[in-house]
């Protein structure tokens, strides 16, 4: 096949997007401290954008080293899994982080540890279920007309997965809109218990505002317009679409990393401990709330 500019797009992006998220799988695993339930959700999203970045490398090797369909259909099925367990481990963080303020009192215990696992299960199951559904059968290789903006995905699969995708983006809007109540309040109570002048409250409401903004906007405009494009689009509708709604989905695997990992404190530390040769596998810190993350 003649070599498509946006295909190779598509495999550096993905190169980035593992060589990212790799550092911090491999952090998370080797560090005993890196144990809490925050970190294991940070590490599941990691995990499943590493697993995205390596999808988009398979899916060009496959398509102009070894092309066929049962390839085809694997890669698909792999970055479906991916992308979907990568949107999903967002919206665990998100009820995380609302639960650790909700629940400030109770969030250190067992119940939480049982919570994060049950919510992984749940994560995971759910996405290989869905990126199963080409292989098992499910697809439109068969039958081109049914095909969607993403072959050999069906037009009916791609509209599930769109409808997933909304469902999942309204209830983290709702969560955070929920957390910002939090936050304002709690800033406001602070306040007036330790007698700080009016400026300090807006400008410690006005910073964690603005960082629910940037996550929320972050996920939103990655994925949004890809979203609403295969419910919009179908098998006769120009391969470029694709490409352009695509290319920002895969961005958001990008940015994750920077957003949920490489702010936290307790990760830079470990991070520079590397880079000057002195690592150590036990860390002295606590770690802190995942609404400090």
């Amino acid at each position: 096949l003649p070599l498509n500019p946006w295909d190779v797009v598509l495999c550096v992006s993905g190169t980035v997007i593992s060589c990212e998220n790799a550092v911090v799988v491999v952090v998370i695993f080797y560090t005993p401290a890196f144990r809490a339930p925050m970190f294991l959700l940070i590490g599941s999203l990691a995990a499943a954008d590493l697993l995205a970045g390596l999808g988009l490398i398979l899916h060009f090797a496959f398509v102009y080293l070894v092309p066929s369909e049962a390839a085809s259909l694997l890669t698909v099925g792999l970055l479906v899994t991916s992308f979907t367990a990568s949107v999903c481990s967002l919206l665990t963080i998100t009820i995380d982080r609302y639960l650790s303020l909700y629940n400030a009192l109770t969030y250190y215990s067992e119940r939480t540890v049982t919570r994060t696992h049950v919510m992984l299960i749940l994560t995971w199951g759910a996405s290989v279920c869905y990126g199963l559904l080409p292989v098992m059968g499910w697809n439109c290789l068969k039958e081109p007309s049914a095909c969607s903006v993403v072959k050999p995905l069906t037009k009916n699969h791609l509209v599930i997965l769109s409808v997933s995708f909304f469902t999942v983006f309204a209830v983290m809007l709702q969560l955070y809109v929920q957390i910002c109540r939090i936050v304002c309040r709690h800033a406001q109570q602070i306040a007036v218990q330790r007698h700080f002048l009016g400026s300090s409250h807006y400008v410690t409401t006005r910073k964690g505002i603005a960082t629910l903004a940037v996550i929320l906007g972050a996920f939103a405009s990655c994925w949004l317009p890809f979203a609403v494009y295969c419910l919009l689009g179908d098998h006769s509708s120009p391969a470029l679409y694709t490409y352009v709604t695509l290319l920002p989905a895969t961005y958001n695997s990008m940015i994750n990393p920077v957003i949920y990992a490489f702010r936290n404190h307790e990760i830079q530390k470990v991070l520079w401990a590397v880079c000057c040769g002195c690592f150590s596998s036990t860390p002295p810190f606590r770690s802190r709330s995942p609404s400090d993350v």
